[in-house]
């Protein structure tokens, strides 16, 4: 099996080649100016006071946990349709992740069924702004306020995400951002903790760094040593130049790609809307959607097919596809430990069936767009009952 149209494929162009070319040229890879500049050109883009750049999303979800000190076995909510590193955070800290069903259409957590779900050990929320439809977040930070909770926004699909008019990291909450490779603009790995609290973000700064005062730049930079002091127990998550070379570009693109996205989305809206067996996702609300993935959800009782043989028979077509995702619940980790069972999620189960992802990123062709919707149609009607 020969994949010809890939899943994902980066744009990546002359002046990132330049830019890295510049900073190894420099004799200072790790976390210095550009990592400022990318910091500086990202806070710029969200219209927040502080973003401080990471090796990872997951790192900005740890650490905005963390920074709060909750106690051992105490609680946050979060939604089963993520991918593992949404709760992750939560078991690292000792905690225990509590999962709120999906809505239909849009598989975002469901505001409307957090509140059964809060306990006196309730002390966060999570929600995940999922392929880059935002999160009733007027919903979700009313309920917070009402029982004093957290709200970390998951935004690692949700770059260039707006609700109610306002940019996701821009509503009040530390947000945490992803550019890894398959991201809207990619650093290769990488993440971005956004905040307006002062306090929050000095705070972030010395724990990226293993609790020290001073990052490498300033104690070894061109103004030459300075002593530093450890404050804390941090972790090493911080970004070296060398990503950060590449984001300083892709920032720039972030417009211009998101209206490829917005082109081949509705070209795939429009080839879709005539199939009956398959099911396309939903907007809702005065939103502008980040269009980070494309999922169909298949009408399994229509077709002689499951979701998994479908998918094979795409890439066998040379087509590269994923998912996105079996749930979390439905995974071996929380079975085991947590004892969870399909029916505790009726809705995330049933998508994680029969969902699929299909290729969306600017570096696609309107021919390979037609390629894709071509290939659904006519594996479809193979596969009709």
């Amino acid at each position: 099996m020969k994949i010809d149209l890939p899943f994902h494929q980066s744009w990546i162009e002359e002046e990132e080649h330049l830019e890295v070319t510049d900073t190894l040229n420099s004799g200072w890879l790790t976390t210095g100016p550009k990592t400022k500049r990318f910091e500086e050109g990202f806070s710029d883009y969200i219209g927040c006071k502080h973003a401080i750049a990471l090796n990872s999303c997951t790192a900005g979800l740890n650490l905005a946990l963390e920074a709060h000190g909750f106690p051992e076995g105490d609680e946050v909510i979060t939604t089963p349709m993520t991918f593992p590193a949404t709760a992750n955070v939560i078991l690292l800290q000792k905690m225990k992740p509590v999962l709120v069903d999906i809505e239909p259409g849009t598989l975002l957590i469901n505001p409307k069924k957090i509140e059964e779900k809060i306990t006196p050990r309730t002390r966060a929320i999570i929600p995940v702004h999922f392929a880059g439809h935002p999160c009733d977040m007027n919903a979700i930070n009313e309920i917070a306020e009402k029982h004093n909770l957290l709200v970390i926004e998951d935004a690692a699909h949700a770059i260039e995400t707006k609700f109610d008019g306002k940019k996701v990291g821009n509503m009040d909450n530390i947000t945490s951002f992803s550019f890894y490779a398959n991201k809207n603009i990619t650093t290769g790995e990488g993440g971005m903790l956004v905040t307006d609290d002062d306090e929050l973000a000095a705070q972030f700064q010395v724990m990226r760094l293993q609790g020290i005062t001073r990052d490498a730049w300033k104690r070894y930079g061109k103004s030459g040593y300075t002593h530093w002091e450890q404050k804390m127990a941090g972790h090493k998550c911080n970004m070296s130049d060398i990503n950060a070379s590449l984001g300083i570009h892709q920032l720039k693109k972030i417009d211009a790609f998101l209206k490829i996205r917005q082109k081949y989305v509705a070209m795939y809206d429009r080839g879709f809307a005539d199939v009956p067996e398959v099911e396309t996702l939903v907007s809702h609300g005065d939103i502008e959607h980040a269009h980070h993935i494309y999922i169909l959800a298949l009408r399994l009782e229509q077709l002689t097919v499951d979701r998994d043989g479908f998918l094979e028979a795409m890439q066998e077509t040379g087509i590269g596809v994923a998912v996105h995702y079996i749930a979390l619940h439905l995974q071996p980790f929380y079975v085991e430990n947590f004892n969870t069972k399909p029916q505790d999620y009726p809705i995330a189960s049933n998508y994680s069936e029969r969902i699929l992802s299909i290729p969306l990123y600017p570096k696609m062709s309107e021919a390979d767009v037609n390629r894709v919707i071509d290939t659904v149609r006519t594996l479809v009607a193979k596969f009709r009952r």
